[in-house]
């Protein structure tokens, strides 16, 4: 069996003092947050930082210490079963001027509830539940954001 590692970040703004939260649309037609695989030598916090760059063009972000959550899941690749893990953590960007990628098709800022809704995958919606109730825990965002 292939593995896989990539690493990526749920992507939070509270730029106009209500927090949103950026989701990407996939060529393949889903909804995420900014992931990509790692590179030989590479940290995970320094893929991250380069997958935001590459995907949004945000450099101007900053980790939320504290907060990392691991998803595991299997694929299939030219019928060979692929063994995904990926890394995620908390990143607040400082802008809302996104320039995608040629990986993607699109991009969005929502409120917690319109992400969750937005959110093509189960286990994207379990990461961005954690990451809302970080930040509310930890005093980052308001109880009703």
């Amino acid at each position: 069996m292939l593995r896989e590692k990539s690493c990526g970040a749920v992507v939070f703004s509270t730029e106009d003092s209500k927090t949103k939260f950026l989701l990407l649309n996939y060529e393949a037609g889903h909804w995420d947050f900014v992931k990509g695989n790692v590179e030989p030598n590479e940290s995970e916090k320094e893929t991250v930082i380069r997958e935001l760059r590459e995907e949004t063009g945000i450099s101007d972000a900053q980790f939320v210490e504290g907060f990392k959550e691991t998803i595991v899941y299997f694929y299939r690749r030219q019928g060979i079963t692929v063994r995904k893990e990926v890394v995620f953590f908390l990143i607040e960007a400082y802008t809302e001027k996104v320039e995608i990628s040629f990986e993607h098709v699109g991009y969005t800022w929502l409120d917690y509830q319109h992400a969750m809704e937005k959110l093509t995958f189960k286990n994207a919606k379990d990461v961005l539940q954690k990451a809302h109730d970080f930040l509310k825990k930890q005093g980052i965002i308001k109880p009703t954001d």
